[in-house]
């Protein structure tokens, strides 16, 4: 899992969205309840309400979902059923005793024919594979999608609805609806070898898609990747249950070592006919994202160098091959890819951001590549595109001009005039899902302290339509727990350097007196553990568990050091090349800065983390080790040179050219400073970050003769979850706090 991203992929392991217990009343904290473990991990008493199986239809006034087997549509406004557009008994196939058991589905242009998954099987983060069934509304036939074996990844209906495409064993295939004859697109893919149609496990980890095909706009062509991964190292990970343990191999690039060679082509689906793009000579190079643009036969391909410091846009026609750079856009340090770039119709014009002025701002290009204007500009950034009218050439976007802190709605026209700002002013959070006609949009809003809240809004002006969830249950019973308050607060190091940080004292805290700490650390490139939303920009479970033990008389603190996102690039870009330093170093520093506080026991400050936290962990206990008591590192990468080629060349180059850069701050390299207590956690089966990271640093400590203590989990992934996996684990994490701190 990507590091960045892991605070949402722990969330999303849990039983629903994130909340925050809102402050306490009056009554003693005597009187109230006190968290347990198993209420975050088995009985999901604080579980969030929310608008379930929300998917948008062409009318932008409802939505549709899957209910009991049955595909059902909503009216949005009300959120009430309108019809059932695909009852469950018509997904029953002949000879079957029950309906089929459907996880998935997705509509054609037309919205006329379904296309459902069953058996889903994941693979990785991203990836995962199928039995698809296509479902006409019209005639009411179920037709498998496919009659070979083997179950299918990634089926998209053709725009014109009249073809699937999917990929079956690395192999690309189109499928006639009107024939069921089903064509190989491709024939060479071979596990651990070649893969069309899809991305390889760096790609869909680190640039954040597995689906490697698109259909053009108007249905003639299917844009498609192959990878030849022949070259690219092997990691091995044994699975553990048999007798004999069984081997999990798969191509894992480490950094400094070699990557797939990517290529793009495009394939005419009425000639049969593929012709390979042309993304340029150097083979050594990255194919971070593919777009059809508004005008026909033309592929907008984005090509990046190795170091990630070069961006560059083409334009390809899907007839000849032909390719030309319309668009460059360049960084002393990296550049990052994201799902901004829109064309417009017309095919004259193109939205994309860039952080070229310090700051994520939008930008407007010809299709030549010449800047017609800024759209935005300002000391703060853009966070995402959330929708697009055409017709009024109004672009909607989330970003954190209020506060970093914060994420709000706004609007501006294509001229970068009449910007608005739609969500409601006030503190907090807000995540949006807008119609694809801008009509309407979903508001999730939520701030440190408040249960979120789901409400249906107006896309032109931001007002409310209706509330949909507003978790009042669940507000009134926080208040029947012991809960502190979480308080967000700034401060100066002793180098000047001003870090966001939050704060949570036990309910019944009391100045006079003096207590524990324990930071809670991510600081990854880019990522915020400091943020007003529901889970003070955290997992909530972990939040939850922080407050299990603010009552038991620790304060939790987590600080966003340098590196840390939505400040501007001169922040976040500060560690490049030197990943580990300036982090540990502005952690150290709050844990100084909070030993100056009164309240607060100099001698007991620990830390935590998990993923780039676990990192920062290990390092922060033998690089810093005077200043921390006790530490859970939890997954960590101890030496860069074990972690993929993407995220870590784009961070500190590579090994071969910045080998400083990968060993001065590595844990192993640290580990005779080690003084405090250690639990070191990972799981066995972690194809992230691999359990050879903690192998080497508990290694090197058996060297330094240091003692630690291990907790491994078998067969588990970055993640650590499954049965009771999560409530072992911090079962044991709590048991390590309250015995060393």
């Amino acid at each position: 899992m990507k590091f960045r991203s892991f605070t949402l992929a722990l969330w999303l392991a849990t039983a629903g969205p994130a909340l925050v217990p809102a402050l306490l009343t009056t009554a003693s904290a005597q009187q109230k309840q006190n968290i347990t473990l198993e209420d975050i991990w088995q009985k999901g008493t604080f579980a969030a309400k929310s608008v379930p199986g929300f998917n948008w239809m062409n009318d932008g006034r409802f939505y549709s979902s899957l209910d009991e087997g049955s595909l059902v549509q909503h009216d949005v406004t009300t959120g009430q059923p309108v019809q059932t557009l695909v009852a469950a008994t018509a997904l029953q196939l002949p000879g079957q005793p029950q309906p089929l058991p459907v996880d998935g589905y997705s509509f054609n242009a037309d919205e006329q024919q379904v296309l459902f998954s069953t058996a889903t099987e994941p693979i990785y983060r991203r990836s995962s594979k199928s039995t698809f069934y296509i479902y006409n509304r019209q005639s009411k036939q179920l037709t498998p999608l496919s009659q070979a074996p083997g179950k299918q990844l990634y089926a998209t209906f053709s725009p014109d609805g009249k073809r699937v495409a999917f990929v079956r064993d690395n192999n690309l295939f189109v499928t006639d609806l009107a024939t069921m004859r089903e064509t190989a697109v491709t024939t060479d893919g071979a596990l651990n070898r070649i893969i069309n149609g899809g991305t390889d496990w760096v790609y869909e980890e680190e640039f954040e898609f597995a689906q490697g095909f698109q259909w053009s706009p108007d249905s003639r062509y299917v844009a498609f990747y192959t990878f030849d991964e022949s070259q690219v190292p092997e990691y091995n990970m044994q699975e553990w249950g048999a007798l004999y343990p069984k081997d999990y191999r798969y191509k894992y690039p480490k950094a400094g070592e070699k990557n797939s060679v990517v290529s793009v082509s495009a394939y005419d689906v009425a000639a049969a006919k593929t012709t390979k793009l042309d993304v340029g000579p150097e083979q050594d190079q990255y194919i971070p994202r593919i777009l059809w643009t508004q005008t026909p036969d033309l592929l907008s391909i984005r090509r990046m160098n190795r170091l990630q410091n070069k961006l560059e846009i083409l334009h390809a026609n899907a007839k000849t091959g032909q390719s030309q750079v319309v668009l460059t856009d360049t960084d002393k340090a990296y550049v990052e890819v994201n799902d901004d770039l829109r064309y417009l119709q017309g095919g004259k014009e193109f939205l994309f951001s860039s952080e070229k002025d310090g700051y994520r701002h939008l930008y407007l290009y010809t299709m030549g590549g010449k800047l017609v204007r800024q759209l935005t500009k300002g000391p703060w950034e853009i966070t995402s595109i959330d929708g697009f009218d055409e017709k009024k050439g109004l672009v909607y976007y989330t970003s954190t001009e209020a506060s970093p802190l914060q994420r709000h709605l706004y609007r501006v026209d294509l001229k970068g005039k009449g910007k608005t700002r739609l969500s409601e002013a006030g503190p907090g959070t807000n995540v949006v899902n807008m119609s694809a006609d801008t009509r309407y949009y979903l508001n999730y809003r939520s701030d440190a302290g408040q249960p979120q809240v789901v409400s249906l809004r107006n896309g032109q002006d931001g007002k409310l339509v209706k509330t949909l969830e507003d978790n009042a249950k669940l507000r009134q019973k926080l208040t029947e727990y012991n809960l502190g308050k979480l308080e967000f607060i700034n401060f100066k190091t002793a180098e000047g350097v001003e870090l966001n940080a939050s704060v949570l004292k036990p309910a019944n805290f009391d100045a006079s007196k003096k207590y524990p700490v324990l930071m809670y650390v991510y600081g990854g490139p880019g990522s915020q553990t400091v943020k007003d939303d529901a889970g003070g920009g955290i997992a909530f479970t972990n939040y939850l568990w922080h407050q299990l033990l603010a009552e038991q008389g620790y304060i939790i603190v987590s600080v966003d050091n340098r590196g840390t996102g939505a400040r501007g690039a001169q922040f976040k870009k500060s560690t490049y090349a030197n990943l580990g330093k300036l982090e540990t170093d502005d952690q150290a520093a709050s844990a100084r800065y909070l030993a100056t506080l009164p309240y607060v026991d100099k001698a007991r400050i620990g830390i935590w983390g998990w993923s780039f936290g676990g990192y920062m962990t290990a390092l922060a206990l033998t690089k810093n080790a005077d200043v921390f008591k006790m530490g859970i590192s939890v997954a960590p990468v101890t030496n860069w040179r074990y972690y993929d080629t993407v995220y870590t060349e784009r961070f500190l180059k590579t090994p071969q050219e910045n080998p400083a850069g990968y060993d001065d701050n590595s844990p192993v390299q640290h580990a005779d400073k080690l003084k405090g207590k250690l639990l070191l956690v990972h799981g066995t089966g972690d194809d992230n970050v691999h359990f050879q990271n903690s192998v080497a640093f508990t290694d090197a400590m058996i060297k330094a003769n240091k003692d630690y203590q291990t907790l491994y989990y078998p067969n588990r992934n970055h993640g650590i979850y499954g049965g009771t996996t999560r409530l072992h684990l911090y079962r044991q994490m709590t048991d390590f706090v309250l015995k060393n701190l």
